[in-house]
């Protein structure tokens, strides 16, 4: 599998989103998720966006990065947030989530960022068994659903 950055506007970075936006309707029965993102957002050095590929060059998996500092929906300075992590039915068991996780962690690190915080829902249960088998534990709310009882959030640090 390739794993290459890639613009969050990116065509096959679109439909990917689009993918993962349909699934969070039918997990949460509503319109997807509304966090405002754009490719600004994910541009290097302030964030970063990843695609895995087959070797024909197909799309399987999504992921990026942004960073946050303190702000008044509860995020603190040094973070980086995990953002549209995605990976498609007929990939999923390959390790491509974790793969993607790990490069995004390093180049965050890399970044300066200190820590890497996300937010999930308790209709994904493999995102949250991803997510704390690789170290990540509950942390105080933050972001556009932190009052939401079905939301999860997360942090791990990165120094």
């Amino acid at each position: 599998m390739n794993i290459q950055p890639t613009p969050y506007d990116h065509p096959d970075a679109v439909a990917l989103n689009d993918a993962v936006q349909a699934e969070y309707a039918v997990r949460y029965g509503d319109e997807g998720d509304a966090t405002p993102l754009d490719a600004g957002m994910f541009a290097p050095p302030r964030g970063l966006y990843l695609l895995a590929y087959d070797p024909d060059g197909a799309p399987l998996a999504t992921g990026g990065w942004r960073t946050q500092d303190e702000n008044d929906e509860g995020y603190e300075n040094g973070e980086a947030e995990l953002k549209r992590m995605y990976v498609i039915p007929e990939a999923r068991g390959l390790g491509l989530a974790r793969r993607i996780l790990s490069a995004l962690e390093s180049d965050a690190r890399d970044a300066g960022r200190t820590r890497m915080v996300l937010e999930t829902g308790t209709a994904q249960p493999e995102a949250i068994a991803l997510y704390t088998s690789s170290g990540y534990e509950p942390c105080t709310k933050f972001g556009l659903y932190r009052t939401h009882d079905n939301s999860r959030c997360f942090a791990k640090p990165l120094t």
